[in-house]
């Protein structure tokens, strides 16, 4: 506080009112009703002035408002001061007591959370970096779908660490480094425009190829006009929606509970898609004879129906928690279900693709065949 002595002569107080009480509206109370039934008072008499307030067990939002002796009419005629200026902190003790924790309720835990996450990407890409950098090395029919989902999975580790960087210092200074937050916000939204796009030209693609050339080459990314089109249809309204959310929320989160219209489009999206991909693995899966390549199929829409609808799905359910905890569990939630997706997509493609590689070759080069010529000789 600037003028301690004004406010000493105006009997300067704040008010706190807490937000828990069902019923209680302060818009509708008195000016004398709103003084009597402040929880907390507290008189501006010094520069510097610590508080604490009454330990809760929940979080709280708090209403605080100004009063003086002059605030209902009681101090006579109001003489000519000067603007009276002071300046309210704010500290949210952590688990541990430590008053100095910037995080607010909803911001509680994402920090923890995104360094057990850049953990778990250091362990995992320790284990198999070598073996992915030899399927990557050695080409065959799943090589574009391999480094489309490398990138992906790049991305999104590069975006955890950008965001662990943000809020190491947000936790110290209250501020943290926004361009740190706005890189991972980027990053995130490159690898969901790369990931829709690769999701849908290879359903696509795959339609296209099963009356065209039914046994050339199965499985593999088999781009067309028609397919690059769609794809990129989706990638440019994707884009155009993931930018226009990100300029409407002002938190740094790749993911927000949707309160805006740009977030809402893009939930409805993300559905479209979702029902769009559904009605193309279908087509594909009942025309398709072989049980290996239908449990294919059927492993890659798991994937993608994770991919689309867990965000979705987790906005949904978060009206269950209260309203401090719905952010945390669509970031987390989200964060951790595409990662899955991933998982479940690397696994399919990296062990199939050498069994599709070597299957499409088996009747015409590999020794003791059950070809049709040669049954009659084994």
């Amino acid at each position: 506080m600037e003028n301690a002595t004004l406010a000493m002569e105006k009997e300067s107080r704040l008010l706190l009112f807490p937000e828990t009480e069902d019923g209680f509206d302060i818009d509708n109370l008195s000016c004398h009703d709103r003084l009597s039934k402040a929880q907390l008072s507290i008189r501006l008499r010094e520069e510097e002035h610590n508080q604490s307030i009454p330990h809760l067990h929940s979080p709280t939002a708090w209403m605080a408002l100004y009063a003086d002796r002059y605030t209902c009419g009681e101090g006579g005629i109001i003489p000519a001061h000067g603007d009276l200026t002071f300046t309210i902190l704010l500290f949210n003790p952590d688990s541990a007591g430590n008053p100095l924790e910037h995080f607010s309720a909803e911001e509680a835990g994402l920090h923890s959370f995104y360094c057990l996450l850049i953990l778990a990407y250091f362990v995992a890409s320790c284990i198999y970096i070598q073996p992915l950098w030899m399927a990557l090395r050695k080409g065959g029919p799943m090589h574009t779908v391999l480094k489309v989902l490398s990138t992906a999975l790049a991305l999104q580790g590069i975006s955890a660490l950008f965001n662990y960087i943000h809020l190491a210092r947000y936790a110290r200074d209250g501020v943290g480094i926004p361009i740190m937050g706005s890189l991972a916000e980027f990053c995130d939204m490159v690898s969901q425009v790369s990931m829709l796009y690769m999701l849908l030209s290879l359903c696509v693609g795959w339609t296209l190829s099963k009356n065209r050339k039914p046994q050339s080459r199965p499985l593999q990314w088999d781009s067309s006009p028609a397919s690059k089109a769609l794809a990129m249809g989706g990638v440019a309204t994707q884009g155009a929606l993931l930018l226009w959310e990100q300029y409407e929320e002002t938190e740094h989160h790749s993911y927000h509970a949707q309160r805006s219209i740009a977030g809402l489009l893009l939930i409805s999206l993300r559905i479209i898609l979702a029902l769009l991909l559904a009605s193309v693995l279908y087509t594909i899966i009942s025309t398709e004879r072989s049980a290996l390549k239908r449990d294919f199929y059927l492993s890659f829409a798991k994937g993608c129906f994770i991919w689309f609808l867990c965000h979705p799905v987790l906005v949904l359910l978060s009206v269950v928690f209260n309203e401090h905890q719905r952010e945390k569990v669509v970031t987390i939630g989200v964060i951790l279900c595409q990662a899955i997706s991933v998982v479940i997509l690397y696994q399919l493609f990296l062990s199939r693709s050498l069994y599709w590689e070597v299957s499409s070759l088996s009747s015409v080069s590999l020794p003791l065949t059950m070809s049709r010529g040669g049954r009659g000789r084994y």
